[in-house]
């Protein structure tokens, strides 16, 4: 996942678009201040009613029902954050190539375990106790045993890999920099054919509804677009805002949340509109607002950002003011 903050001031409201008069209603009811740094995946577990932000250095954790704030871990710019069962959380760590566990009742590291070059996105597959690991810039999937917290396969596919979807055995991927999504054969270790995108450049977030068997990608340049999973081609676009960086699924209210950094809006797509995905609802967020986690007992999205300051020279990266980082609390009406 690209991390890079360049031009997320120049906000810009996306394309103007019909929202039909039933559309749903969301908006920002709380932020949460956390401490200062970097930011990439979030994810709330169901069972604890946590959320956990993977930081620059470390895990941050918030108890949703507390109101507890603390940091996990020593993390070497963290990038993805996976509950797992057993009191354990999967974080990887990006400068080093290597997957961290850590006990979620005590907040310590049990073990590292070394993937490959920029560990990025992670998924986990709870029916066969695994979880598939991309290593964006070694082009790479490791494939962990999360009981043995052992690599049991490395798969070669291509660099630049960002977040994935699994379907039976194939995992679905995106990759930023061909503007396609990668078609890896699990049992086999090889990757197929790619499912081109033309329009979509970037992509990130990755999304599975079972239902309609739609991934739903979503692309920086203000678009996501909608592919037949079985039949491996693009079978629509949507107009979004720009700099999104995830797809946020709540299958069980038939609904898609695609965070646009750049924008700073949150914009919501129904899984079941008439004759495929579409927008409908629109969230004005903030600037840097990219990643996020739902909570699937509320339905409510957290979605991770911070402040910026003006570059001095045009061009140069934005950073964060200091004591700003927060976590914006987007709820249903």
């Amino acid at each position: 996942m690209r991390l890079t903050l360049i031009a997320l001031l120049a906000a810009v409201a996306g394309p103007a678009i019909a929202v039909p008069a039933a559309s749903p209603s969301y908006a920002v009811t709380a932020r949460i201040a956390g401490p200062d740094g970097s930011w990439d995946y979030a994810k709330v577990d169901p069972e604890t009613h946590r959320l956990f932000i993977a930081r620059s250095g470390s895990v941050t954790v918030i108890d949703l029902a507390g109101g507890g704030i603390s940091s996990w871990g020593e993390i070497a710019r963290g990038h993805a954050v996976v509950p797992l069962p057993g009191n354990r959380l999967l974080v990887t760590s990006g400068n080093d190539g290597t997957v961290r566990f850590l006990d979620t009742t005590t907040g310590r590291q049990i073990a590292s375990v070394a993937v490959g070059k920029k560990a990025d996105a992670a998924i986990f597959d709870a029916a066969n106790a695994r979880a598939f690991v991309m290593n964006a810039d070694g082009g790479t999937v490791s494939v962990l045993d999360t009981a043995t917290m052992r690599v049991s396969k490395t798969i070669t596919v291509k660099p630049a890999l960002e977040y994935a979807a699994l379907v039976g055995g194939t995992l679905f991927i995106n990759d930023e920099d061909a503007n396609e999504i990668e078609v890896v054969d699990i049992a086999s270790g090889k990757a197929g054919k790619p499912i081109a995108m033309p329009g979509c450049e970037g992509p990130t977030g990755l999304g599975y509804d079972e239902r309609t068997g739609h991934l739903v990608s979503a692309c920086a340049n203000g678009k996501a677009v909608i592919a037949d999973a079985k039949a491996r081609r693009v079978v629509g676009m949507v107009d979004t805002g720009k700099g999104a960086d995830a797809v946020i699924l709540d299958t069980a209210r038939r609904l898609a949340f695609v965070p646009c950094g750049k924008d700073g809006v949150l914009d919501i797509l129904s899984l079941d509109a008439p004759g495929g995905v579409m927008r409908v609802g629109r969230v004005t967020t903030e600037v840097g607002a990219r990643t996020g986690a739902l909570d699937p007992a509320t339905g409510a999205i957290y979605l991770p950002t911070a402040a910026f300051s003006v570059p001095a020279t045009p061009g140069a990266r934005p950073t964060a003011v200091p004591g700003s980082f927060h976590v914006l609390v987007v709820k249903p009406a």
